[in-house]
């Protein structure tokens, strides 16, 4: 998926076409795509927005979401037009240490496959200067941070939702460990919930070490299933 090592930077990402029709990225090296090779598009919606964002979402004003791994930016995208449609203000704050190149970004389709304004929120989303909050739209607060979630100090109880995005535990093992999430734990308010595809048994394990109560839910189309993770 998305936050990177630099081993696996040393080739430029190819481009591929995934299932539903929606486009993705893929490091060679490792043959490790950016998202699911049975649709990119879907997966997202599946996986953060429907089992993360829209699980949480009852009747909150604003919501506070964390992203370990920025990449295509398909998640904050398809973040931020659920933010306008459903008239909830969110203040997304994505870790990225390696940043998709503008020339790359260029040739995905997703807001072709969207349609309405949202190759304009695209762009914008990708140009916003980094390590800072940016008004993407009055409904949506950008803050991308150009570093790796070790090195970077976050506020506890301060985030609503979290998309755990990174490359599989097997490419990026560092990111998948109980110092990795015991800081996102204490990052997060209570109830507060944290999505990813990844349903290995040892990141659960490691999870539920941290304190967070762990749930097994149906995955999007190629997987079986997925976690949602929540802090009591």
């Amino acid at each position: 998926m998305q936050t990177k090592t630099n081993s696996v930077l040393q080739q430029l990402p190819k481009l591929i076409i995934t299932e539903d029709g929606s486009t993705t990225l893929e490091q060679s090296q490792h043959n490790e795509t950016y998202h699911s090779i049975h649709g990119a598009m879907n997966e997202s919606k599946h996986i953060f927005i429907n089992s993360g964002l829209r699980a949480f979402h009852a009747n909150q004003e604003q919501i506070n979401i964390l992203e370990i791994g920025f990449g295509t930016g398909l998640n904050a995208l398809l973040s931020i037009i659920y933010s306008i449609a459903e008239e909830v203000k969110i203040h997304y704050v994505s870790i990225e240490p390696f940043p998709v190149s503008l020339l790359t970004v260029g040739e995905l389709n997703y807001p072709e496959m969207i349609g309405g304004n949202a190759e304009e929120l695209f762009l914008s989303l990708h140009e916003s200067l980094w390590n800072q909050p940016i008004f993407v739209h009055d409904m949506f607060i950008l803050n991308k941070i150009l570093s790796g979630v070790q090195e970077v100090e976050l506020s506890q109880n301060a985030f609503d939702v979290v998309y755990f995005d990174a490359f599989s535990p097997e490419v990026q093992p560092e990111m998948w460990t109980t110092e990795v999430f015991n800081k996102i734990f204490m990052a997060m308010k209570s109830n507060g919930v944290l999505v990813t595809y990844s349903a290995k048994g040892q990141v659960k394990r490691n999870l539920k070490e941290c304190g967070f109560i762990i749930e097994s839910i149906p995955g999007p189309k190629g997987k079986r299933e997925i976690t949602r993770a929540r802090k009591p």
